[in-house]
């Protein structure tokens, strides 16, 4: 089967791409689109072209298996360059997604027609590059620069009927498409329209020439917004070119500035992190034909901030979800969280206020437990104490319908324990929430000793269907994510005793690119959780648990690791804090000395990888991505560093091996390299083949 099919409708050659999944721009298809645009021009009974796509999708963008390999001819640019010197009008007939690579295609047509749902759009930022094939000269020529810096630095596409608008499309088709362009063909010949490239058009460009505060002020809005990544910055710059220079000269800006991103480590990153969300929705011992358990209620044992969070998911999906208290009030208040939220995303224009009413519909109030009877799938987010999770379980299995999944959202606790308490530990998994569980897109399905394979099946593809991005994980404490996040909380409390400042600490983490260092988090969360958890198991932290009994847990009480005034969240260091932490030191004659910003990020970080690579040596995580997948999404790694093993790959394993020991020799066993880590160190490998 040809990846483009050549056929006339009276003077109107028609080429079909045809290169499922989502006809991306395969060689087949460069080549194919080029000898129909050849075919075509030496016809004299063709006047017009057309290009269409079968399936469910215009061309979607670029191959991406392709990115990183020897390039094979055509290139993009001369199928496009042919496109543009076509004497013969061209008319781009869009459904489904016309992004990146796809939507540079129809920029080089005369005309662009589409079905009203049809969506256009310019992602490259997304995988750390920019439009490469003239996309950024191009786009703000037809909706303007204001309009293009939206699009291209963000990613997000435009819908057809705000295309049409803005003049991206000139027709929207109802009916059948390629019928409806071929008319549209029919009626430029008619009219005898002129064949005006979209690179000629000035009018949208030449209103901002000799006004770069549109460009300054931008700029300002990316560093708040898109803090520590290079793409956005360069496609900005790029649409600056196309408004202050000749297209041909910021066609090849356009041309260096992606080369440098392709070959840079930040797209390298996000392109491995794009395949490594995929990756993780595989698992090697559940057969993909495995039949899953139908999903057509829900349950939340629990309205508190986590149960409230997990079931505006299921409502947001559209399954019936009952939550379940033990009192009224806490219901009350926890429903009435849940619908606080909706109305501030109503507020923001991103729900209509029937959205909101319909969501909240689908979310029923009980304090009965036999009300989750009827679920399907039952989820509980009570206290994180072992006792309470088990008494909740014991109930749940005397009230829920033979094959329900019973999942727990612990964060920490035994599973395996906790499916004791029923009699049917094969319906029993960890469907692991992050705070905010409403926002956070991470769920960490945690597998037991005897957990059923389809239940495990219906929970991966049920976190899809519900807007989240599962990682499949054995049971052990802290599961993956908060295991190695252990690792990073020991040594950061460690290097204050030695000599850092919480402030420094968290600068560095921050300046690396995280979300917020390891205090200032701990103050957003609240101290006393991690001080209640210390208690229970026997542990302690000299500075945090001197915070505590001083009644410094955060935010929340206005003072922790640093001090908030007036009600704001912004950490100011604390000279109090400052002297405890040296009464704590001079307590376990830790004599304090000067830490530079390498050393505090080398501590915090590498026993990080260390204890992945446990995880890995374990059979606890199925691939070294999957953990990756875990840190983007549940704690906030920067996407553009690809995840901890990853970003470990690109220092060297022997690096981090070697500097591992050191740190064992001076600090501790706590520091013993695994033996993962070390066989991969030898061998000159790597954890993620990269």
């Amino acid at each position: 089967m040809a990846a483009v099919n050549y056929a006339k409708q009276g003077s109107v050659a028609v080429l079909t791409v045809d290169n499922p999944p989502v006809n991306a721009l395969s060689q087949p298809v460069r080549q194919g689109l080029l000898d129909g645009i050849v075919d075509a021009g030496k016809d004299a009974s063709v006047r017009a072209i057309v290009i269409a796509c079968t399936g469910r999708t215009f061309i979607a963008g670029a191959d991406i298996t392709e990115f990183g390999k020897p390039p094979r001819e055509p290139g993009l640019h001369g199928v496009l360059d042919l496109m543009e010197k076509s004497t013969k009008p061209i008319v781009a007939a869009i459904h489904g997604t016309a992004f990146g690579g796809g939507l540079e295609v129809t920029l080089c047509c005369h005309y662009r027609v589409a079905v009203g749902a049809a969506q256009l759009g310019l992602p490259e930022v997304k995988l750390g590059l920019l439009p490469g094939a003239g996309g950024t000269q191009r786009l703000p020529r037809l909706v303007g620069p204001e309009k293009a810096l939206d699009m291209i630095t963000t990613g997000n596409p435009i819908r057809a009927k705000e295309a049409l608008a803005l003049g991206l499309v000139d027709e929207i088709i109802d009916g059948d498409l390629t019928a409806g362009a071929v008319k549209f063909a029919e009626k430029v010949l008619a009219e005898n329209r002129p064949l005006r490239l979209v690179r000629d058009r000035e009018e949208k460009i030449a209103a901002a020439r000799g006004k770069p505060e549109i460009f300054d002020n931008y700029r300002k809005t990316l560093r708040q917004r898109s803090r520590g990544f290079e793409a956005p910055v360069a496609n900005l710059e790029c649409v600056q070119d196309a408004v202050n220079l000749p297209f041909e000269q910021g066609l090849k800006n356009e041309r260096e500035r992606f080369m440098k991103l392709m070959t840079g480590a930040q797209s390298k990153a996000q392109r491995y992190f794009f395949f490594a969300e995929r990756e993780a929705a595989k698992i090697p011992d559940v057969p993909k034909e495995t039949t899953e358990r139908p999903i057509r209620k829900a349950a939340v044992i629990g309205a508190g901030t986590m149960g409230g969070g997990i079931a505006m998911n299921f409502a947001s999906a559209g399954i019936p979800v009952t939550v379940i208290e033990t009192a009224q009030a806490a219901l009350d208040r926890g429903l009435g969280i849940c619908r606080k939220n909706y109305e501030n995303t109503a507020a923001k224009g991103r729900l209509t206020q029937a959205q909101v009413e319909e969501r909240m519909g689908l979310m029923t109030g009980s304090l009965d437990f036999g009300a989750a009877a009827d679920a399907d799938v039952i989820i509980e987010a009570v206290f994180e104490e072992m006792p309470v999770k088990k008494q909740v379980f014991a109930k749940l299995d005397a009230v829920a319908k033979p094959g329900a999944i019973l999942a727990t959202n612990t964060s920490t606790l035994d599973i395996n324990e906790i499916a004791t308490a029923t009699r049917r530990p094969q319906d029993v998994i960890g469907l692991h929430f992050f705070s905010p569980a409403n926002v956070m897109r991470l769920v960490e399905v945690v597998r037991g000793a005897k957990t059923a394979k389809d239940v495990i099946a219906t929970s991966m593809s049920l976190s899809k269907r519900i807007g989240k991005v599962a990682a499949l994980v054995g049971v052990c404490d802290g599961f993956t994510g908060n295991r190695m996040l252990a690792q990073r909380t020991r040594e950061a409390s460690a290097l204050l005793l030695e000599g850092a400042s919480p402030a420094q600490v968290d600068k560095v983490l921050y300046d690396f690119g995280l979300p917020m260092g390891p205090f200032a988090m701990g103050d957003l969360a609240g101290l006393d959780i991690g001080w209640r958890i210390r208690k229970a198991k026997g542990l302690k932290s000299p500075v945090a648990d001197k915070l505590c009994e001083a009644g410094r847990f955060g935010q929340k009480t206005g003072a922790g690791y640093y001090k908030y005034e007036g009600g704001s969240r912004t950490p100011i260091p604390d000279p109090l804090v400052d002297q405890l932490i040296e009464e704590a030191a001079a307590a376990q004659q830790i004599k304090r000395r000067k830490i530079d910003d390498e050393e505090i990020l080398a501590r915090c970080l590498y026993p990080m990888v260390n204890e992945g690579a446990k995880i890995l040596e374990e059979g606890l995580a199925i691939r070294a991505s999957d953990i990756d997948v875990i840190w983007v999404y549940g704690y906030g790694w920067p996407v553009y560093r690809g995840g901890p093993m990853h970003w470990a790959d690109g220092i060297g394993l022997k690096q981090i091996r070697d500097t591992m020991e050191q740190f064992r020799q001076s600090h501790g066993e706590q520091f013993k390299v695994s033996a993962l880590l070390d066989k991969l160190a030898n061998e000159g490998k790597t954890f993620t083949g990269g």
